[in-house]
């Protein structure tokens, strides 16, 4: 039995919905990429999927913004309204002065410089000597400001010198004020053991004739 039509209308059910756009968006690239380069065409395509996602495919040959400008051309339908159109001229405008700075550079570096006439050539020497002036006083600045640092990290270590010295004699003061109440309390304590001694005595000899001989 030959298959049947199947009717087109939204697939309700969302997964049987995601499978059936990730077949159908896979065909349809491989058509266009088929039809490419059999027949030489130039194809644009793109695909928005429900979630908002994108899928696109250009021909090698070509840019979709020369797909649009062709399609512009044949079809005579207006693509850009007048703020694209200002915002086309503005690339353009940048495109010739990036072009003209590139050339200006060029120069600058001493290259194509055959064709250029006498005023254009003493201009290019000013701008030259103006730049060197620039870099010089740049120069300057940067060496002032490296002295300042250098004198910055001077004064650091010879603060930090002073510190250590000042924390070595504040160690040994405190050592020396130690040792002093040490000294004190011991003598404090051997005065306050004699008064306590309820009376002082002597050593007597046992035999009355050792006392008469002293």
């Amino acid at each position: 039995m030959g298959r049947g039509k199947i009717e087109i209308k939204r697939i309700e059910n969302s997964s049987n919905r995601q499978v059936t756009y990730s077949k159908r968006k896979n065909g349809i690239l491989k058509k266009a990429k088929e039809i490419t380069v059999l027949c030489d065409a130039q194809v644009s395509l793109i695909i928005f999927a429900a979630s908002g996602k994108m899928h696109d495919y250009i021909s090698p040959s070509t840019t979709l913004i020369d797909i649009l400008e062709r399609y512009h051309k044949t079809s005579g339908k207006r693509l850009w309204d007048a703020k694209h159109e200002n915002l086309n001229g503005e690339i353009e405008r940048l495109k010739k002065e990036n072009d003209s700075m590139q050339i200006e550079l060029r120069h600058l570096k001493g290259e194509d410089i055959n064709s250029l006439n006498y005023k254009e050539l003493m201009a290019l020497e000013d701008a030259l000597e103006t730049g060197l002036v620039s870099v010089r006083e740049k120069q300057k600045f940067l060496t002032k400001l490296m002295d300042v640092y250098r004198m910055f990290r001077r004064n650091d270590k010879i603060l930090e010198e002073e510190n250590r010295e000042l924390n070595f004699l504040w160690q040994q003061r405190l050592a020396v004020e130690g040792s002093r109440e040490m000294e004190n309390g011991f003598d404090q304590s051997v005065r306050d053991y004699n008064s306590q001694m309820p009376f002082a005595f002597r050593v007597q000899p046992m035999q009355p004739n050792l006392q008469e001989r002293i």
